[in-house]
């Protein structure tokens, strides 16, 4: 059971995960001792699985960051989710009950990047459907 504590606590993490022990412990009102064991039993417990870092794409020059909806046929869905997972262009793969089985996050360096990959998936034997959606701004 988590702890309405302990959600506060990942909200925290999730907005900046290099706060110190000390700086959350400020914020919460408790000790460093108590942040470092609650931190602990959350990693211990896999619900913090790691701790990551958000990039500026176009710092690294990747101007288009693209989430593609792809749909497979029923029988070739593993198939297809196996070659996505070795392709160097996908940065998350998940599947999905939404519009699409399947959802890609892309970073490309310009559009023709993007269309190439797309030409690519097109010929992934199952794959009935490819629809991309540009970001055009993160919002939070």
């Amino acid at each position: 059971m988590v702890r309405f504590t302990d959600l506060e606590l990942i909200q925290e993490l999730l907005r900046n995960s290099r706060r110190t022990y000390v700086e959350l412990a400020k914020t919460f009102g408790v000790t460093e001792a108590a942040i470092r064991k609650r931190i602990k039993k959350l990693e211990s417990e896999n619900i913090i699985k790691r701790f990551t870092i958000e990039v500026d794409l176009k710092k690294l020059g990747f101007e288009v960051h693209a989430l593609i909806g792809l749909d497979s046929s029923p029988e070739k869905l593993i198939q297809t989710l196996e070659e996505l997972q070795n392709m160097k262009e996908v940065v998350s793969l998940y599947t999905s009950s939404g519009d699409h089985m399947i959802l890609i996050e892309c970073w490309f360096r310009n559009m023709k990047q993007l269309s190439d990959f797309i030409k690519k998936l097109e010929k992934i034997d199952g794959v009935t459907k490819i629809c991309p959606a540009i970001i055009l701004e993160k919002i939070k």
